[in-house]
């Protein structure tokens, strides 16, 4: 039997190019330090489904904790923790609430549908967010031939917004108008702690409006594997059969949870760090001829090349051919992600690369 060409399978990396000397693609890319390696081998593991893995409970606990939650579970992905969310919230022909930018609108391979047969219904906003006025307008009168409305999504921070945190007052009253309507309310937390970080506002504080809420160890936090889904006892519970359901239940899970709680001693307060190099990159981008940039919030900087006449991708293959790894977003949109494995020296290495390869254009 012959197969056509690969369309959704990861192609492998071209043996043509050179190694990748600074990689601002995503901080999905960032490897575990030796020191979270030796924590990860060093961890106490029993049989997570079991429920007998000591270090996969304090991480659950101390997560619920960090979150003002009552419980947690443990889950290997983000994409996961928003569908397991999503599941254990709505039921077939529900209407989820969320800005149209938003990750589980266009990244998740229409899970909503596809898993849950639930619908998502856009809101727009600038910057990936939106407000109480634009979500009350979005309410439907309560009929039976039109879909139930039963949870409102936000993302925290917003990725395609360019890694924007919510203003806190404008975020509450979001999750208070929901509240007000009967609905749920979840919050895509991938990059949580960044938002903490920028805004200074607890992490409980942040999310106390939010029904359920997650956040990924595999982005700043630089763990290889995890992420945390939070809420109440009664709603954890009910996740724990949708995990058995699409096999995410595992077994020695201590070993990537250690790596989980390395991260949050270690490197959550470094993410100003990468908050700063973000802040050096977009500068060093607004000098570059042709380059617009959007001014980052966090770790994210998003930059527009149209007016340098190549499209987005064909910069980002310019760069790679130099050893630099970018990703895109759009035509001419151009995300630059700065992360633990990328220092100052690394962001002016990758200006180098980008001023280099627009004067060879």
């Amino acid at each position: 039997m012959s197969y056509a060409a690969p369309i959704f399978a990861p192609v492998r990396p071209d043996a043509q190019l050179p190694p990748v000397s600074v990689n601002l693609y995503s901080d999905t890319q960032t490897r575990p330090s030796p020191a979270m390696k030796a924590a990860m081998m060093e961890a106490e593991l029993g049989d997570e489904q079991h429920g007998d893995d000591p270090t996969v409970h304090a991480l659950c606990d101390r997560m619920a904790a960090l979150l003002g939650k009552e419980a947690a579970v443990f889950l290997p992905s983000g994409t996961m923790c928003n569908q397991i969310a999503i599941l254990t919230h709505c039921r077939p022909g529900d209407e989820i609430l969320a800005h149209e930018s938003a990750h589980i609108v266009g990244s998740e391979g229409g899970g909503p549908a596809a898993l849950a047969g639930v619908s998502v219904r856009g809101l727009r906003g600038p910057r990936g967010l939106f407000d109480a006025e634009t979500l009350r307008a979005a309410f439907r009168e309560k009929r039976r031939n039109a879909p139930p409305q039963s949870l409102v999504e936000v993302e925290q921070t917003a990725n395609f917004g360019g890694g924007v945190v919510w203003p806190q007052a404008q975020l509450d009253a979001v999750l208070a108008a929901a509240h007000e309507q009967g609905l749920a309310t979840h919050m895509d937390g991938a990059r949580l702690m960044n938002a903490v970080v920028a805004a200074g506002i607890p992490a409980a504080e942040m999310v106390a409006g939010c029904d359920s809420v997650w956040l990924d160890f595999t982005k700043g936090l630089g763990a290889p594997l995890g992420a945390v889904l939070c809420g109440a006892a009664s709603f954890i519970d009910a996740a724990w059969q949708w995990k058995q359901r699409l096999g995410g239940s595992m077994r020695q899970a201590g070993l990537c949870a250690a790596g989980c709680l390395y991260a949050l001693d270690h490197n959550i307060d470094r993410l100003a760090e990468d908050h700063a190099n973000a802040a050096v990159l977009a500068r060093g981008l607004a000098q570059l001829p042709g380059v617009t940039v959007e001014a980052p919030e966090t770790n994210l900087v998003f930059f527009d090349v149209a007016a340098t006449g190549m499209t987005a991708d064909g910069f980002a293959k310019a760069c790679r051919a130099r050893g630099l790894m970018l990703s895109t977003m759009g035509r001419t949109r151009v995300r630059a992600c700065t992360h633990l494995d990328v220092d100052r020296v690394g962001v002016e290495e990758g200006l180098r690369i980008m001023r280099a390869v627009l004067s060879a254009a």
